[in-house]
């Protein structure tokens, strides 16, 4: 499986689990590309009491670059906020809440898939 295949089943993955807790999912792989701003927001999901989530999936079938969590650094969230921000003017409607997750998905040769979740990394 190729980078771009394994990244969308992580995403599917994500999907599954948030919808499984009653999450819709608004978009996926929404790019935006202006104003010196480029880049793509994952999952972006609502919660059944309305807060917005934007989710940030990696997924690592190795461990050669390290936890799905340890490649969202400092300027990677400037980033998320910043798209977030240009979604959210895009769109009508209001949240109750905006934040951003970050899901890391392992998927090793021959072993068990996993998921972890963090919730409001910013």
């Amino acid at each position: 499986m190729g980078n771009n295949e394994v990244g969308r089943a992580g995403e599917d993955l994500v999907c599954e689990y948030l919808a499984d807790r009653g999450w819709t999912v608004l978009d996926r792989n929404w790019r935006y590309s202006g104003g010196g701003l480029r880049g793509e927001l994952d999952v972006i999901a609502r919660s059944p009491d309305g807060l917005l989530a934007v989710v940030e999936v990696k997924t690592r079938s190795g461990t050669a670059y390290g936890s799905g969590f340890e490649a969202v650094t400092p300027r990677k969230v400037a980033q998320l906020r910043a798209l977030t921000s240009r979604w959210l003017a895009e769109r009508e409607g209001a949240f109750a809440q905006v934040r951003i997750d970050v899901a890391s998905v392992f998927t090793p040769p021959g072993g068990p898939v996993t998921l972890e979740y963090r919730a409001g990394v910013a």
